[in-house]
């Protein structure tokens, strides 16, 4: 399983409901989650097939920015 993480600007529910669709069809439902209370907003996705890339256009898609961390 890898994790992958990302600095995003979702920062409310509304927000993760723009980027569920997107994420789940990439990552899988279940695979992912932000932590809107730390400032970095940030995203972890913990999948076997996440590709990074992917999460980043889907993130994208949704109108939102994304930065993938170094871990």
């Amino acid at each position: 399983m890898s994790t992958l993480r990302f600095k995003t600007t979702i920062n409310c529910g509304g927000c993760i409901k723009a980027v569920t669709p997107g994420l789940n069809q990439e990552v899988g439902a279940n695979n992912w989650q932000v932590d809107t209370a730390n400032a970095d907003k940030i995203l972890t996705v913990n999948s076997p097939t996440a590709i990074a890339a992917q999460v980043v256009k889907a993130v994208q898609d949704a109108g939102f920015e994304i930065q993938a961390l170094v871990a």
